[in-house]
Order: C-alpha cells, then structure tokens, then sequence
C-alpha cells in the first residue's frame, strides 16, 4: 500500500487547494479572534487581575466593531473560497504521512529517532506505547476548556513530548522486601537538569561507565550535601559493555548501591529544514522542558538495593535481558507490572497516539516539532465538508499517530453517527500497520495500532456502544486486508501485538457509563487498568482534569502535579469525579463523596489474539504523565508492552 504524503494526487489540486484556503483564512482567523476576545482564561485574569475594571470592557468596545468590520471586509473572499474548497474535499486523501530526513541506508546505519528494524532479537523485544488528548482546538474554542495560545501550545507539547522520550530511560530495581523508599521517579528527578538542583557530581560521574557507591553515600548525595570528589568513572562506557555482555560484580558489602548508566548517543542526522528547526531552549519556569535533544538508545540506570547475604549480584546486562517485569518489586502485591505517576514522559517511547489535534497550523507545528524523535507521523487525519458520512465536516478527526518505527500501511474511517456538536467533526479511527523487525528467514514482524477519540456527550451511551463494535469490526477488516505483503508467494506477516490507544469519553467508575463498561471490547482486549466493570485497580488516577485548575500554582508545573496527583486527597480538588445525583457536578474546594479516583477516559488496550502461538506479551509498566501539565486538560497515559518469543538469545 502507498502511504500519502500529500492530501491531493496532483500538485494542480493542491495549488487550488492552497488558493481556496488562502481566501477563507483572512476571515476565519479574525471571526476566531473576535469569538477568543470575549472568552478569558483564568491564567488571563490572574494576569490582568490589577487593571482597572473598565480596562477589559474597554478593550472589548474598541476591537469587537473592528473585528467586525473586517470580517465583512473578508467575507466575500471566503465565500468564494468556500465554493472552490468543499468540492475539492470530495478528492481529498483522508491523511498526510510525514517522513523526516533519512534515507534507508542512512537509517540502518545509525540509531535513533528512526528506530531500525534490525534490532529484532530472537527472545523478543518491549514496545512503549503513550496516548494523549492535547485539545488543539482553534483559540475560540480551546477558551471553553480554559485554554488557549493554541499555535504556541502545540509547538511545546512537541517539545516536550520529544524532549521527556529522548532522555536516558532509568529503572530502579529493589530486591530489599522492606525499603521501597526510593523510586523511579525520585531518581528521574536526580538526573534531570531541571529535577531540582543539580545534578551530584558522583551520580553524573557514571554517565561514562559504572560507579558504586554505598546507600548512606546515596541518601546524602540525593539530599545535595554530599562533597563534590573526584570523578572515578571507569573508562570504558555503557556502550562496550553491552557489546561484551560483561558482568559486574557488587562491591563486598552487607547494603550498597551500584549505578550504571548508558549515555544517550547524540544525533548525526540533519537539521529539519527551514521552520523545523528545533527550539531547544526551554520557556522560562518549564521545568518540563529538558534541555537536552540528545537521543536515547536503550540506556537504563539501575539501582541495587542488596540484602544483608547479596553479594557479588550481576547488575549490568543487555537491557534486553533485564527487561523481566516480574522480577522487580510491586507498590501493590497483586500487580504483576510496574506503575507510576511520572513526570516526564517515558524514555525509549516508540508510538505516540494524540487526539483533538484539530487546529491545521497546530498540527503542523506539532509534527515539525514531533520530528526531532520520531521520524514517521500520520497527521492532518479525517474528511472535510459533505465526504464520508453524516452531516458538513468542519474540523477532521484530530488524530495524530507517530511512531519510530517504519509504516507499512494506514486506514482511516469516519464514524457515520456522530450527533450535536460531535457531528461536525470526522470522529473516527486510524489503524496503522507498522514494521518491527524480522525472522532470520526474511519474514516480518509487524504490529497494529488503532488510534480513535469515540462521542463526547455524556448522555449518548447508545453511540458509543455502536462506535465500540465500529472499531473492532474495522479493526479486523484492517489486519485481515493487510495479513500479508504484497505477492502471492509471500508469507503471512508475524504480528507481535494488538493496541488501541485513545480518548474513549466514558469511565470506568460512572454509573452513568455501565454500558459501555460492559462492552464485548473488554472481553477481547485487556485493560491494564482495570480489575472489572465498574472497578479500576487500587493505583488507577483519573486522566480528566478539572479545566478551572490548570494554572493553580500547585498545579501548574509537571512535578508540582505530579506530587498532587499522587496524593489521594490532593487530587480530589483537580481531577473531575462522576457527578453525584444528589449533590450535583463536582465543584473544586466542595467536600462531596466522590467514588473512584477520577475520571479515567484516555486508554491503552492491548489484546493476544491473533499474535504467534508461542509468543507471550506481558505488561512491564503503565504510567500516568503530568509533563504536560497546564498544556491540555487530559493527563497522558503509557503502557511498556514486552513480547516474549520463548526463544533463546543465540
């Protein structure tokens, strides 16, 4: 199948295309403001909170009759734009694909952004899945969900996005069965620039090699009071002792710490071209903006914690073997993965499924800045106008799909019972087949990704339910038609997983969303989340923020939320509950009995049908990310998904 890169066939109809829009946008934009002007954020106000009360209502008075009087002005031209751009829209290809920068020899040689698919190996491998709804919405709109500066949101959800994927991934394994005091994500913050101080000396130290250290060197270091001594890192790096597979032996001591740590290696690609270039300095007061662009392969930084009679413990393997989820320590004693609520988002992240990336100029901001680290992405998704089903499509679907790995094919539907406002946009799915690696016999090994966002309404159970069963039909159409590649004599394909990620609108602790959480869906596809209808695992946080408390201080950086939304209490002022008949909608400061932890409506299902017989998939961890805090009103969510072959590392 042929991927395209572009929304016409012919660059004739792009140019009409190109014209058609020119003379609509002049009036959009100023209608857009105009609309934008009477609708104020909270981060406005607290702005403006000392201007003078006539200042804002003054302001209104002179800008609304010459927003007014241009958009008349404009008007006639977009009139004709609009007869030349809705027939147009009849030949529309239904999403643009987007290939940054290398070419095919250049991409097997180097690592990076664009993983290869050469480094299939024969026990298997773990893939790192994130969905988000980013709400990108034209600026008037974004306002109803207290947000706006939509071109300049998605510019930095890019950079964060690729920024948080592209730092070094750090694991932290526990075998002690009572301290569990340090975490993951205490010591993400250790070696992040902006994790809170800088970086001890020690601890940067091993970025060249490997470092031990005692636990109360550690607790000292991590507190910053530690001296600042030599550096005594070994000479040979993370990278010669995987190649070697050599082992390291513990120091000779009843509890130490030993830390190893591969460096990321920087990037020899070329610059994007002109408006890809990447903006690498972080806005000021961004601590969710790392520095650095430097591209991470499969680092890992380990802590070992040891018992009294663990001496001589290997810690420095191939991170392929280390990867085991079962062999860690649980924050709760039935999970059989790790989570977390992560500041950052995770390292290594192979496919990013966005929603409501509804906004063109946003979403081609977004991509430029997506680039950076993942080299394939699908965007500019859905239909226009009267094409494809129900009534006059205004905005198009809003999905967004990137990935690391080559794409094989992409399918795009359009849900045809879409009602109220939901209506004017091509709510849909995208099923994407991408390329993971292959057998020593040439045959591939692919997986399939579905990327939806299902009906808004709250009342519209019923709609919901048929765009369920939509998509598992359409998703079966999609590998069935895709099964194999193209020739008679071809094998079938060996599919390693089965995800679908996205912004389902309904919860798993509503009452109000039974039937949905009953849905055949969840008999065929696993939620990592969820233990049954109606009852999500003791970790599970909502992923819907309450809109009126994004810029709360508390709130208002990626670590700041990420310390409210890991305590219970906390979280109750800032995420939005179920509504409670009796008392009404959840309101921020009310104390309500509120059931659950929020609404979770952002998923990651993965199934194990259809994958190779022998093959196993096990969950390795489920995060909650806050990177994007004050950005959107959705919390991302990633799941690690391991596929295990059975097979032994030759």
């Amino acid at each position: 199948m042929v991927l395209h890169t572009s929304p016409f066939s012919s660059a004739f109809l792009r140019f009409l295309h190109s014209l058609s829009w020119g003379l609509i946008f002049p009036c959009f934009w100023l209608f857009d403001r105009l609309l934008a002007s009477f609708l104020v954020t909270t981060y406005e106000k607290r702005q403006h909170s000392e201007d003078p009360c006539y200042f804002r209502a003054l302001c209104i008075l002179i800008s609304t009759p010459l927003y007014l009087a241009l958009v008349v002005a404009t008007l006639p031209f977009a009139f004709l734009g609009f007869l030349l751009w809705a027939p147009l829209q009849a030949v529309r290809r239904p999403y643009i694909y987007s290939e940054w920068g290398r070419t095919d020899k250049n991409r097997a040689e180097q690592g990076n952004a664009g993983t290869t698919i050469n480094d299939w190996k024969a026990s298997g491998k773990s893939f790192c899945f994130c969905s988000a709804n980013v709400c990108l919405l034209p600026d008037s709109l974004a306002r109803f969900n207290n947000l706006s500066d939509t071109q300049g949101r998605a510019k930095e959800v890019g950079k964060r996005i690729s920024n948080g994927a592209s730092r070094p991934q750090i694991k932290i394994y526990i075998d002690s069965p009572t301290n569990t005091s340090i975490s993951a994500v205490s010591f993400t913050s250790l070696v992040s620039p902006q994790g809170g101080g800088e970086v001890p000396n020690k601890v940067a130290s091993v970025a060249g090699g490997v470092r031990s250290m005692s636990l109360t060197e550690y607790k000292h270091e991590s507190n910053g009071e530690a001296e600042k001594e030599p550096e005594e890192s070994s000479s040979s790096n993370l990278q010669g002792l995987e190649q070697e597979n050599t082992p390291l032996n513990e120091p000779d001591s009843t509890s130490g710490v030993q830390i190893s740590i591969s460096a990321p290696v920087p990037s020899n690609e070329q610059e994007p071209e002109d408006g890809q270039t990447p903006n690498d300095k972080p806005k000021e007061g961004d601590s969710g903006s790392l520095d650095s662009r430097t591209e991470s392969r499969d680092s890992l930084v380990k802590f070992h914690i040891s018992d009294s009679n663990a001496v001589n413990n290997k810690l420095v393997y191939r991170a392929s073997m280390i990867k085991k989820a079962l062999v860690r320590k649980r924050r709760h004693a039935d999970d059989s993965f790790d989570h977390e609520i992560s500041a950052f988002f995770p390292a290594n992240l192979d496919f990013l499924c966005l929603q409501e990336v509804f906004d063109k100029r946003a979403a081609e901001k977004l991509k430029n800045q997506l680039h950076h680290y993942f080299q394939h992405v699908i965007y500019d998704v859905g239909c226009y106008a009267w094409k494809g089903c129900g009534p006059f499509k205004f905005l198009n679907s809003g999905l967004l799909l990137a990935s690391r790995y080559p794409i094989l094919d992409a399918s795009y539907r359009c849900f045809p019972n879409g009602r109220g406002e939901d209506a004017l946009a091509a709510k849909g799915a995208l099923f994407v087949k991408v390329h993971v690696g292959s057998t020593s016999q040439d045959q591939r090994i692919v997986g399939y990704i579905s990327c939806t966002h299902l009906h808004a309404s709250a009342a519209d159970c019923a709609v919901r339910c048929e765009q369920l069963d939509l998509l598992v039909d359409w998703q079966s159409e999609f590998i069935k038609s895709t099964s194999r590649p193209a020739g008679a004599d071809s094998p079938e394909d060996m599919v390693a997983f089965n995800v679908i990620c996205g912004d389902l609108n309904f919860d798993n602790c509503s009452s109000e969303d039974k039937l949905e959480q009953q849905h055949s869906l969840f008999t065929r596809y696993k939620d990592p989340c969820r233990l049954g209808p109606g009852e999500d695992k003791p970790w599970v946080v909502g992923t819907l923020l309450d809109p009126s408390g994004l810029y709360d201080e508390e709130v208002s950086s990626p670590e700041n939320l990420q310390k409210i939304m890991e305590n219970e209490e906390g979280r109750k002022e800032y995420l939005v509950y179920p509504t409670n008949k009796n008392h009404g909608s959840n309101q921020k400061g009310r104390k309500l009995p509120l059931k659950g932890s929020g609404r979770r409506i952002d998923y990651i299902l993965y199934t194990e049908e259809g994958l190779q017989p022998e093959w196993k998939v096990d969950i390795e961890e489920f995060s909650f990310i806050t990177q994007l805090a004050g950005l959107t009103d959705h919390l991302p969510v990633s799941m690690r998904l391991t596929v295990s072959t059975g097979e032994e590392e030759p």
